[in-house]
């Protein structure tokens, strides 16, 4: 039982990683907009972008393995959190009290889905 704890907090930890790189691909292509289209930096960022998005396909399958797909989607909407912070941190963007609110909206519902589905297991 312990190991299997253990296998699902690593899975877990493991989606949120995921999460985390998959919210990255918008401040690249943020990045890239700023640039001239098809310029070399343009082509190059973009290339991130991709490169980032195929290593979340890599872990979203991993992940999808071993958590079921009800709490996997939900969870997945903590990439807005991610989006808000990482606004905040590479383009000065201002958080909102309404963002924080938000922010607070999607924790809670991630947090009551996890727990009523682990109640259920």
């Amino acid at each position: 039982m312990k190991n299997h704890n253990i296998a699902h907090l690593f899975y877990f930890i493991l989606m949120h990683i995921g999460f985390l790189i998959y919210a990255f691909y918008a401040v690249l292509g943020k990045i890239a907009a700023a640039k001239q289209i098809f310029s070399p930096t343009f082509i190059g960022i973009y290339c991130a972008v991709f490169l980032v998005l195929i290593i979340y396909a890599i872990i979203w399958q991993q992940v999808l393995k071993k958590i079921p797909l009800i709490i996997a989607t939900a969870n997945k909407t903590i990439t807005i959190i991610w989006g808000i912070l990482f606004g905040r941190i590479f383009f000065g963007e201002k958080i909102t009290p309404n963002m924080i609110i938000g922010g607070a909206i999607i924790l809670a519902g991630i947090l009551i889905l996890t727990i009523e589905t682990q109640n259920k297991e």
